[in-house]
């Protein structure tokens, strides 16, 4: 969903959601998320899983479409279509087991983590990085 706004917002196209928007969800920057495999993978072989990894700070659908549209400068409007029969209202992960056994927790915050993948984006849709509002953050 993250790559569907940012891309919908760089091209000025609406921004879709399903639903209303008032779901949560939880966003963890690839970062992040590579160095808390990584620190699995060191654990000793006694060790087995499952363990979440993931950032436990939740934000609404509408939110992160906001932030987006704020970030790029965009214009794009949002539209809401209905949800999935099977759409989950909430999704939070528990990563205390992260934190104790690995030494983990995500340290890319949602508007940093936003600015770098929106940079990544744009470049590959062939825009002009400096046009964008976040260059001037």
């Amino acid at each position: 969903m993250v790559s569907n706004f940012i891309v919908q917002a760089l091209r000025r196209q609406p921004i879709t959601i399903y639903g209303d928007g008032s779901q949560t969800r939880c966003f963890c920057y690839v970062d992040d998320t590579v160095e808390g495999f990584l620190r699995l993978m060191a654990t000793d072989s006694d060790f087995t899983g499952p363990v979440n990894l993931g950032n436990p700070c939740e934000f609404t659908i509408r939110e992160l479409a906001e932030k987006i549209l704020a970030l790029t400068g965009s214009r794009s409007k949002i539209e809401y279509q209905p949800a999935p029969a099977d759409d989950p209202r909430q999704r939070q992960p528990d990563i205390s087991l992260a934190a104790k056994v690995l030494g983990w927790r995500p340290t890319v915050a949602l508007d940093e983590g936003l600015e770098k993948t929106i940079v990544y984006f744009d470049q590959m849709l062939g825009g002009r990085v400096e046009d964008l509002k976040v260059a001037s953050a």
